[in-house]
């Protein structure tokens, strides 16, 4: 079976930054569904169509294939005293809203002088990367799959 729309494929992969740097390793095989909705990153959907098990893929992305470029707008400074001061630490992280409304992940990336510098860029925004994977598994999706537009784990529906 080859790789096409509407099927469930499953990976080992390596993540790298471009000093080689392993930035992310599956141990063991991460599915997605092919074709369209957005489980892995469109170049690498792209790619992968029409390949089969045991096939290899090794590409560069740039950064607006990734994780975007590194914007400086989503980079704030807060008030401590916005926080739980019992639970405030650097690496935190916490959902908050953009302009749009649109929901973000923020990290706090430092904390001095009564205030916290919160930052809604992922951490590997603006680099680029180097993705490996070779693909151990296909299945035509359920129907199910499809209409909720992703895999569903061992056992059935996992939210």
């Amino acid at each position: 079976m080859k790789i096409a729309t509407k099927t469930v494929v499953s990976i080992i992969y390596e993540l790298r930054n471009s000093d080689g740097s392993i930035l992310e390793v599956s141990e063991k095989p991460v599915s997605y569904l092919h074709g369209g909705f957005d489980g892995i990153f469109p170049k690498v959907e792209e790619e992968l169509h029409g390949k089969e098990i045991g096939d290899s893929l090794e590409i560069t992305l740039e950064s607006e294939d990734a994780f975007g470029e590194y914007d400086e707008e989503l980079v704030q400074i807060e008030p401590a005293s916005a926080f739980p001061a019992d639970k405030l630490e650097v690496g935190m992280q916490f959902e908050g809203e953009d302009a749009s409304g649109d929901v973000i992940l923020y990290t706090i990336t430092d904390i001095a002088d009564g205030k916290v510098v919160v930052d809604g860029n992922h951490p590997w925004a603006g680099e680029r990367l180097h993705f490996k994977c070779t693909v151990k598994g296909i299945r035509p999706a359920t129907k199910e799959e499809i209409e909720h537009g992703h895999t569903h784990g061992e056992g059935g529906h996992h939210h």
